[in-house]
């Protein structure tokens, strides 16, 4: 129906030409390179995700944890479920206190022993103020009321565990058998009752070793009896007093006294108003005993041996149920007492926790000193003899020991790969699960014999105060990598462990549930019936039952009561139930991998031994090879933090992870990372240097470390921070190379170059210093000239046609100097901006200067000889010709010194030039800082082709279309060369400016007594001209002190004066130089007139006094011709061919002129582009 409605366009269209296809095609493609970027996308993530998590992640921190640990949802109720209710009952019960013990134990082992141990940590600075002692005990008191409760909870059960097993086992005849005991032994419920005898054990040792603890708490006692005498003080109340010390007194007989597991041993057992009477039953008595007996039998053939599991942990059991079993009947076998002691030679010491080690020998003569008098003397000293000497034996073969595990971890870690990397085999699908198997439990078992060994070594030579050698601390270090190299193996491979363990266990489960099939089906072919059949059979049901379910620890439990049971009356054959046992071993092991693993490589212990990680780091640093092992160690001392959070003693437990932190980060700061940061700077500057020869870095003597491998580890995790070596290292070389190239910045080259090294060498990414950088050319640097200027002015000298600043004296044999290329350098370092400022201050320095000027002219002696002076040459000056008389001014000279002399010789004059000279100075300056800026700009834009037709880059950006971020680039670089052409151009005026500030003030009317100076630039030119020949006679003297060959700072002093003044007509109307001219051409020709009448008379002497006058006349006058050249030079600079007067009307004109133009502009063309100058 539809295809008839269809228009004859769509019937043509229907045609396949394949466009379909292609367009199918495009999109599929399309889609491609979407997925392709989309995972390089998600690589690149991951990467850097990666770089931060670093080489050995963190476990708590995991966004995501595998947790393969099953958890039991059912009850004890729903689990142990039979026809028989009086079994049923026995073994709920039985299961109900094992479990309550398994909680027990976790609660102490987590809460109870960290928080004693802890007592006192981390309050080092604090515990030195008074009283700090008590206030700590006052946060722990409630600590301690929760450990009483806690342990009178472990004395109930104990109680009730030996009450249910004494019920069970009765020797009364009379009354009826709750079940038929005669083969039944109920093993786990003795191993439970061991596990929480060890836990009471622990506490008393832990606090009997724990001196800080007693130590605050007699304190704390004491501080309660000054709170007894005076509780008004303390806003305390009477009456609350009496309960607390009650309570106190309490604890102190439960807990201080270590006394916890003798209470519990020495408990009343037997009931007296009629209940259960414990010590009088014999069968219990014997099924007690055989039960410790048969714990023993198992744990004593592995003890010691690489497949020891925990045995150790059930070896403390037994001897507490030892004790246990001798405190209630007072039996004692000695045979098996010995037995027990000779353990001791095996294993002469174990760790409880962390640091608290327990020696069986020391714990059974003290519990049992009835069954002490059994042993001699020599036997017991024999046995602390072997400790001493396992430990001996252990410190010279624990480098041994250290390489053969590390041979079997590393093979071990090789065969777990390849396994885990294999696909599974369908048709070796149990072959592979059995291999998978055995290898996850090798690793456990490699894992708990080097954690048996660190602790076990570590903590003897705590105990037995022996000092440890550099050589075991490095083997123990190694061994403790090696611990968590075991942890990240099964932790990198954990998502395949995870996958295999369950199949693991289903494979156990089939094994276990084959065995008991084949017991149950011989115990119903058996028709005879009794009870006992009956139970062994509801056991046998049981267990199996319990078995078709995930396998937690519940029902491992009831398994294995259940068989206690289920194995009476020969029900399996020995060849049966030994591999049934070992399947459900193997099945307590695979199940628990996961958290037995991370148990057996915590190393919290470590905490305690914190003082052998300084060495640990100096191996490090020497082997640098080995570098990546750090992340290990700093794995391993994470462990400690979780046991510092049940820490009560301090106002938070944070204050004690912040100290250990701070602890660590110190250490590892001390011994590796300043270490590494000088040895890399060190190498970079000897590599720099190696011109200098410093000293001899051939590797095959020295040797060589390469520490390159620090820079390719990723960052440690430690806290709440990441360690990253490499960036701390550039870091440091970074702040290093910036605060010494401020310093000295001309050595910026070297610094680069030591950058470009480290990066070459090390990989390190170094920052740009963008410091301004200097040449080695840079003489001082204007900024110090500029902030010193009045000290620059006084020792330094001026050349005026060089252009150039002579040191007046130094303490060197040469003297500095400061020209042009100098100023330009410092000018390029510090930016053009320096110019104005430095100008700033020679004005505030000139100010100074200038009222000394002014107080030297207004003194009475000058001020009344240079008008005495001015009035005279007024009147004489026909006679004269004009000319201020040379004869004048020496007079005034002489007049002057009459005055006074200071100190070293130098009269009032003398001063009054060398300010002059100062000031002229200071203009020579502000001169070459005008040359050395156009010099620097010169520099800068002699890369410009054309500087009359320069391209505006702007322009040309936009007409490209480009975007704003470059036209904005383009716009800062025509402004950056529009601002140099000007600058290289022009430059400022200073000298205009300088001239224009001060003028005003110079020629007011009330400074009219500085109108006097141009009639005391004569004298001061004599003063100059004496004083300048002196200094040139002494450049050939041996002693040089006082000389020199320029000072043009006088005459740039006296032209700069005398145009602030506007007096070059008044000076130049004294026709002073052509006066000198005159004087010392005439004394020259006669002179040597009077040479030519002595020449006759032959006489010698006077011939050389002639000649040595006729020198210094020739000397003092070409002094003078050079005063008068530097004098019109510079001259010039101030414009001397014009007055103040004409200067302002050829102002006034060029205003004028100027506006005429502007409004001439207006009115011509009013669209037209306005000219920028």
């Amino acid at each position: 129906m539809a295809l008839e409605t269809l228009s004859p366009e769509w019937e043509f269209d229907r045609v396949d030409d394949g466009s379909q296809k292609i367009h199918a095609e495009v999109q599929l493609k399309n889609y491609g390179k979407f997925l392709e970027a989309y995972t390089s996308q998600l690589k690149r993530i991951e990467d850097a995700l990666d770089d931060s998590v670093g080489d050995v992640w963190d476990f708590n921190l995991d966004p995501i944890e595998l947790n393969l640990l099953p958890y039991e949802q059912s009850s004890l109720l729903e689990l142990i479920k039979t026809e028989n209710k009086v079994l049923n009952k026995v073994i709920t019960v039985y299961a109900a206190l094992c479990c309550e013990i398994k909680k027990l134990k976790y609660e102490a082992e987590a809460k109870f022993y960290n928080g004693l141990l802890l007592y006192g940590e981390g309050a080092l600075e604090s515990s030195k103020v008074e009283g700090d002692s008590q206030i700590q005990m006052g946060r722990f008191i409630s600590f301690l009321q929760e450990l009483s409760c806690f342990v009178t909870r472990c004395y109930e059960v104990v109680m009730n565990v030996v009450h249910q097993l004494a019920v069970l086992y009765t020797s009364n005849k009379s009354s009826p058998k709750v079940i038929e005991t005669s083969g039944v032994h109920f093993q786990a419920m003795y191993e439970h009752l061991g596990e929480l005898l060890t836990v009471l054990l622990t506490l008393d040792e832990i606090i009997v070793k724990h001196i800080i603890l007693k130590d605050h708490w007699t304190m704390y006692k004491r501080l309660l009896k000054s709170v007894h005498h005076n509780p008004s003080k303390f806003g305390v109340q009477e009456d609350k007093l009496k309960p607390f010390e009650k309570l106190l007194l309490k604890l102190e007989n439960q807990l201080l006294d270590g006394m916890i597991f003798q209470a519990c041993v020495e408990q009343q057992f037997d009931c007296l108003n009629g209940g259960v009477s414990v010590s009088k039953s014999t069968a219990f008595a014997e099924e007690f005993a055989h039960s410790i007996r048969t714990i023993f039998a198992n744990i004593e053939a592995k003890l010691g041996e690489p497949s020891e599991i925990d045995q150790r942990d059930k070896y403390i059991g037994v001897c507490g149920l030892f004790v246990l079993h001798f405190k209630i009947f007072r039996t004692i076998d000695k045979k098996f007492y010995k037995s027990l002691l000779d353990i001791c030679k095996k294993v002469p010491a174990i760790t409880l926790t962390a640091n608290i080690i327990w020696f069986a020998d020391n714990f059974l003569i003290e519990k049992m000193p009835a069954a002490a008098k059994i042993l001699d003397r020599k036997s017991i000293h024999a046995i602390k003899a072997h400790r001493e000497g396992f430990l001996q034996h252990k410190a010279q073969s624990l480098t041994k020991e250290m390489q053969s595990y590390y041979v079997l971890v590393s093979s071990w870690m090789m065969k777990m790969e390849s396994i885990l990397s294999k696909e599974q085999q369908m048709e070796k699908f149990a072959e592979n699960l059995t291999n998978r198997c055995n290898i996850f439990i090798q690793g456990f078992l490699f894992a708990y014999s080097i954690s048996s060994i660190i602790k076990s070594t570590m903590n003897l030579h705590m105990s037995m105060p022996k000092p440890m050698t550099r050589t075991s601390v490095k083997a123990l270090c190694r061994l403790v990598e090696l611990l968590k190299a075991i942890e990240h193996m099964f932790y990198r491979r954990s998502m395949i462990v995870a996958d295999s363990v369950t199949h693991i266990v289903q494979h156990l489960q089939h094994q276990a549930l084959n065995a008991i099939s084949v017991a149950k089906k011989r115990v119903i072919s058996d028709k005879k019936y009794s009870e006992q059949r009956l139970d062994v059979l509801s056991a046998l049901v049981l267990a199996e039952n319990v078995l078709n379910g995930p396998s937690t620890k519940q029902r491992r439990l009831i398994i294995s009561l259940a068989l206690s049971v289920g194995t009476q009356m020969r029900t399996f054959k020995d060849e049966e139930l030994l591999p049934l046992q070992l399947v459900m071993k193997k099945l307590a092991l695979i199940s628990e991998l996961q958290e037995r693993i991370r148990a057996q490589c915590d190393c919290c212990f470590l905490y305690w031994h914190r003082t052998m990680f300084p060495i640990y780091l100096d191996d490090v640093y020497e082997n640098a090879v080995d570098a990546a092992r750090l992340h290990y160690m700093f794995s391993a001392l994470r462990d400690c933090v979780p046991a510092m959070m049940h820490s009560r003693h301090l106002e938070s437990y944070e204050m004690l992870l912040e100290s250990y932190d701070k602890e660590i980060m110190e250490v590892l700061n001390q011994h590796l990372l300043d270490k590494l940061c000088k040895e890399i700077e060190k190498d970079l500057r000897l590599s720099v240097h190696t011109h200098l020869k410093l000293d001899d870095r051939n590797p095959f003597k020295v040797g060589m470390k390469d520490l390159a491998h620090f820079f390719a580890l990723n960052p440690i995790r430690f806290f709440n921070r990441f360690i990253d070596i490499k960036a701390h290292v550039t870091h440091y070389l970074d702040k290093t190379f910036y605060n010494l190239t401020t310093v000295a910045l001309h050595d910026w080259a070297t610094y680069s170059e030591m950058r470009n090294l480290a990066t070459q060498r090390y990989g390190l990414t170094m920052t740009e210093a963008h410091l301004p950088s200097q040449t080695l050319e840079q003489g001082l640097d204007v900024l110090e000239i500029m902030r010193n200027i009045h000290v620059f002015v006084s020792r330094y000298l001026y050349n005026l046609n060089n252009q150039i600043f002579v040191e007046r004296i130094s303490n060197n044999k040469h003297l500095n100097t400061i020209n042009i290329r100098h100023i330009a350098n410092s000018i390029r370092t510090h930016g053009t901006g320096i110019m104005n400022t430095t100008v700033n201050f020679t004005y505030q320095f000139l100010r100074k200067k200038f009222y000394i000027f002014s107080q030297f002219m207004y003194d009475e002696h000058i001020k009344s000889r240079l008008i005495k002076d001015i009035r005279f040459f007024r009147e004489f000056k026909d006679e004269n010709d004009h000319k201020y008389p040379f004869e004048r001014a020496e007079k005034f000279n002489r007049g002057i010194r009459k005055l006074g002399i200071t100190p070293d010789g130098q009269s009032y004059l003398d001063q009054f030039r060398q300010l002059i000279s100062q000031i002229g100075n200071a203009m020579g300056y502000v001169r070459m800082i005008r040359s050395g800026g156009l010099h620097c700009c010169s520099s800068a834009i002699r890369f410009v082709p054309d500087l009359e037709d320069i391209v505006n880059f702007e322009e040309l950006v936009k007409e490209e279309g480009l975007s704003e971020e470059t036209q904005k680039a383009a716009r800062q670089l025509d402004f950056v060369l529009s601002d140099l052409t000007r600058n290289s151009a022009e430059g400022t005026e200073y000298f205009k400016m300088l001239v224009d500030v001060f003028a005003p003030e110079f020629r007011s009317p009330k400074n009219m007594h500085l109108r006097n100076f141009y009639i005391i630039v004569p004298p001061l030119a004599l003063n100059f001209i004496e004083h300048s020949i002196s200094c040139k006679e002494k450049l050939n003297k041996k002693n040089k002190a006082g000389a020199a060959f320029t000072d043009d700072g006088f005459a740039m002093g006296v032209a700069y004066i005398l145009k602030l003044l506007d007096q070059y007509q008044e000076f130049d109307s004294l026709h002073w130089f052509q006066s000198v001219r005159e004087k010392y051409v005439k004394e020259i020709r006669a002179v040597a007139k009077q040479q030519n009448v002595q020449s006759s008379s032959q006489d010698e002497k006077l011939l050389q006094t002639m000649n040595l006058t006729h020198k210094r006349l020739d000397v003092c006058l070409q002094e003078f011709e050079l005063l008068y050249f530097s004098l019109s030079s510079a001259r010039i600079f101030f414009r001397a061919d014009k007055t103040a007067a004409e200067e302002n009307q050829e102002k006034k004109e060029r205003e004028e002129e100027s506006t005429k133009t502007s409004n001439g502009d207006l009115s011509n063309s009013s669209s037209a582009d306005p000219v920028v100058k």
